[in-house]
């Protein structure tokens, strides 16, 4: 990141929030303008590179821009740390639960944001079919599954485990009904690692997995808890991780940037929907393999995979798995989609199609 860009913990900062980043961060290498503690984050545990982050056992990790030396041993350590460690003695999942608890009891008296970045269930891609990285089975050991399936399911409910544990600490400390927490997850399911997302049917019955465009690639849960706020109940409302920084923005009193993508969600969580502004559609681009470039407008979902391929058009609402591409039954709807993903496109020198000269990033 460039030290202009603007962040939601700048912008919660100013509005008087502490703000604390546990886990994985990625977006600036060590000593650049990138780092957290640089971006408006006052304090920061956790990993600072991508590749880094796949290794469960790491040698060390940051603490604000330092590393901290932890009892793991990674023989084939790279230069950012990333490797497959001999000795496993110090799991950083459990390492960034614990950190989390101790920043609520610590800023428990004061306004706060936390963005607790965990890594499960990722996969340490650099260990190839026994990348599910975790202490134990728990309770799969005894499960007729393939190894990586008890580790990945082993994985999920230690986070759900913690997690469990960050709201009951809430509640014992009175902060549950003034702390909005809201849970979500950055792509669909993995085939890394060796795990085997049909296994359990991870996407449900969508189509594609992590690095796909089709909505098993890019739909995913977001979970918003509130007591006393927020009613139990599912929200028709469509948006994207870019929505958090406005939302929270306008929860917290603060000012947005200009020119933000993103809507605020803020009144659908708070009960009145009908004040609700919803996105003309929404866009996104792929840039591994042969490129993708994908957008959805109502309950229509344009998909070009890759970017040099034909519009294929899906209607969500009578087709959520994209079975059935209806570009010739509705061909009005497919050239306008098509339009709108070449007005979203932006080009970028660090960002070009495969066709170009394509990179890759995890």
């Amino acid at each position: 990141m460039r030290p202009e860009d603007v962040t939601l913990a700048e912008v919660l900062h100013s509005a008087g929030y502490t703000c604390g980043l546990v886990g994985k961060w990625g977006l600036g290498g060590e000593g650049s303008a990138g780092v957290p503690t640089r971006q408006g984050f006052d304090s920061f545990f956790g990993y600072l590179d991508q590749t880094h982050a796949h290794n469960y056992y790491p040698e060390f990790l940051f603490r604000g821009e330092r590393r901290v030396p932890l009892k793991n041993v990674v023989p084939n350590a790279t230069d950012v740390g990333a490797g497959v460690a001999t000795k496993r003695v110090e799991y950083s999942h459990d390492l960034f639960a614990a950190e989390a608890l101790d920043f609520v009891e610590t800023h428990k008296d004061e306004r706060f944001f936390l963005y607790l970045a965990l890594t499960t269930p990722h996969a340490n891609n650099e260990a190839g079919k026994r990348g599910m990285e975790v202490p134990d089975f728990g309770e799969y050991a005894a499960l007729d599954w393939p190894e990586p399936q008890k580790a990945h399911a082993a994985m999920i409910s230690r986070m759900d485990r913690d997690v469990g544990r960050l709201l009951d600490k809430l509640k014992a400390l009175g902060m549950d009904d003034r702390t909005l927490v809201v849970f979500s997850s950055d792509n669909g399911p993995h085939a890394e690692g060796g795990n085997d997302p049909q296994f359990n049917r991870s996407s449900g019955g969508l189509r594609g997995i992590k690095r796909a465009l089709y909505e098993g690639g890019i739909r995913v849960p977001l979970i918003a808890r509130w007591p006393g706020t927020i009613t139990s109940g599912e929200s028709d409302f469509v948006g994207y991780v870019a929505d958090l920084l406005p939302t929270f923005a306008e929860l917290a009193g603060a000012k947005s940037p200009d020119g933000l993508d993103g809507l605020s969600f803020a009144p659908t969580l708070l009960g009145r929907a009908a004040e609700q502004k919803q996105h003309a559609y929404l866009y996104w681009e792929f840039y591994e393999g042969r490129g993708a470039q994908a957008v959805r407008s109502g309950k229509w979902k344009a998909v070009r995979s890759p970017v040099t391929a034909p519009v294929e058009l899906y209607d969500l609402d009578a087709d959520p798995g994209e079975s059935r591409n209806v570009t010739a039954e509705h061909a009005d709807v497919a050239s306008r989609l098509a339009k709108l993903i070449d007005e979203a496109h932006r080009p970028a020198a660090e960002w070009t199609f495969p066709a170009s000269g394509g990179r890759r990033r995890d």
